[in-house]
């Protein structure tokens, strides 16, 4: 069975990704004073809102997959990739390498093919 996916549903795993790859930006930052006690974690407002964020990006995953294909939507998550590489650039000075932005040209290009 062939399952036609809403536009919409595109978008809203778009966002996704986006709320994922934020997500990912606070685990990073909160995990400068994490340690192996339990309690670093347990109150580390940065690693908190990572979760959140990954909750909250699973939600909206959860409700488009209701309106559309697993193999369409799925691969747009593979974006986070590109947004994490962004993020990163941009609040925590990493650099951007010349094979980092052909590997970004590549999951793009990827995921236009799956979704087109």
């Amino acid at each position: 069975m062939v399952e036609q996916t809403e536009t919409w549903a595109i978008l809203v795993v778009a966002v996704c990704a986006i709320i994922g790859a934020i997500g990912q930006l606070f685990f990073k930052i909160g995990s400068s004073t994490v340690s192996m006690d339990i309690i670093s974690w347990i109150f580390n407002t940065k690693i908190i809102a990572g979760f959140v964020l990954y909750a909250v990006s699973s939600i909206f995953f959860i409700f488009a997959l209701k309106h559309g294909s697993l193999s369409v939507l799925y691969p747009i998550i593979a974006t986070s990739y590109i947004w994490v590489a962004l993020l990163a650039m941009i609040f925590l000075g990493e650099t951007m390498t010349f094979g980092r932005w052909g590997g970004i040209g590549l999951i793009l290009l990827g995921v236009y093919l799956i979704v087109r």
